[in-house]
């Protein structure tokens, strides 16, 4: 029997360098999220009112945390809506 010598096309690597992300509350020294300023709060937002999550955003897990409450309370004081088409 004979052996195909048959060579499979595969795909190339390629290193692509991620950019590192950086916190921007650890950035810019926030210490505390305000929720009563909603037009700071709807950058975290996405077009549909959903909170982006922290691979996005590239915000800190405690700062992530901190943002979703005060994202759920301004919702609740009616200075963002739950639910929306194109809020941006």
């Amino acid at each position: 029997m004979k052996k195909n010598n048959i060579k499979y096309l595969s795909p190339i690597k390629i290193d692509i360098k991620k950019k590192k992300r950086y916190c921007y509350f650890k950035k810019n020294n926030i210490k505390y999220i305000d929720y009563k300023n909603p037009k700071f709060l709807i950058k975290f937002l996405n077009e549909f009112g959903k909170i982006l999550p922290r691979r996005i955003t590239g915000v800190s897990k405690k700062y992530q945390i901190l943002l979703n409450k005060a994202i759920k309370r301004c919702r609740h004081i009616a200075l963002l809506p739950f639910v929306t088409d194109n809020l941006k």
